[in-house]
């Protein structure tokens, strides 16, 4: 059996950077308040009529030129998104006709931040039992459009960016030698998006309510974050046969330094050098393309070596959790 690899990566990132000595000037906060409590500094925010097919675009015209393939070559797309431009029809199939991917199929995973390793596990599965020669994932977010700039415990954490992935039966790159996947829709009501579903649509009073931002109960995302993280980094090295001493990298998602750190304090024997955050200083919170972004931002730095292997872990409103074991071949 071939085993799935990536064989391309690519990313965008918008052109507008908003700091956080703007946020000193939009709401009751500062630069140490949120340096410290986040690790973030700044973060990309997409233009009035740049959307989440727009970026998931741009990221996967440069995936598709990094495997050296083209847009026919692809046989199916699936976009990780929280923030879709309609409800349907799917971005996936909005992305589709702006490659001309004319032999893709195409649809849309709603896994919140663990989208990216949540179509990872199904391009691994339709890769390596020969349904699908070549896989575009595709990872993209514009946060700020369901963001209330006014409230300090969330404005600060999210930005907008993209990023894709090709996964495909032949060439070289990151062999996905592992991946777990978990849930629990018990603690649904800890991270939401209330309103514009069929429960409760678009109404006068859903406006005046806010009901179409993002409502999160932060200390308790925190503590589930770390743990359930934790938990799918055990069982993909447990499945593998491998020990944390075996792990070149860590990415873990890249919501919150201090959540990073958490998680890394958790295995003693991760050199913490070695566990990848730039993404989350830079760009915050990018929901499902956090992982994606990294893991972009980190070859293109030229750090990975032949044979390391590098561990990601995501976790994200559901709640939904994972985790996928990469080697470099």
């Amino acid at each position: 059996m071939k085993k799935a690899k990536i064989i391309g990566l690519g990313s965008y990132l918008p052109k507008k950077v908003l700091t956080n000595a703007d946020f000193e000037k939009m709401i009751d906060t500062s630069d140490e308040w949120i340096t410290s409590r986040t690790g973030i500094k700044e973060r990309r925010i997409a233009a009035d009529d740049e959307f989440t097919s727009d970026m998931g675009y741009e990221a996967a015209k440069k995936a598709i030129e990094d495997a050296k393939l083209k847009a026919e070559d692809i046989d199916i797309i699936f976009v990780a998104t929280l923030t879709p431009d309609y409800i349907f029809p799917s971005t996936a199939c909005l992305i589709q006709e702006k490659l001309e991917a004319k032999n893709a199929a195409a649809l849309d995973i709603q896994a919140a931040c663990s989208g990216y390793v949540y179509a990872l596990s199904l391009a691994k599965a339709l890769v390596e039992n020969n349904t699908y020669k070549n896989i575009l994932i595709i990872a993209s977010e514009k946060l700020s459009s369901i963001i209330n700039y006014k409230d300090r415990s969330t404005s600060v954490l999210f930005g907008d960016a993209a990023a894709a992935a090709v996964v495909s039966q032949d060439g070289s790159g990151l062999e996905i030698q592992s991946i777990y996947l978990g849930a629990s829709g018990s603690e649904a009501d800890l991270l939401i998006l209330p309103a514009g579903g069929c429960k409760n649509p678009a109404s006068e009073k859903t406006l005046k309510e806010g009901l179409h931002y993002i409502k999160m109960g932060g200390k308790e995302v925190f503590k589930h974050a770390v743990r359930r993280m934790q938990q799918a980094i055990e069982k993909c090295l447990k499945e593998t046969n491998l020990s944390e001493k075996d792990i070149s990298w860590l990415i873990p998602h890249q919501a919150n330094e201090r959540i990073i750190d958490a998680i890394a304090k958790r295995f003693e024997h991760l050199d913490n050098e070695k566990v990848y955050k730039e993404v989350v200083r830079k760009f915050g919170n990018t929901s499902a393309s956090s992982v994606g972004l990294a893991l972009d931002f980190l070859k293109k730095e030229n750090k990975l070596k032949s044979k390391e292997k590098i561990l990601l872990t995501v976790f994200g409103a559901g709640f939904t959790w994972g985790a996928a074991i990469l080697e470099n071949n």
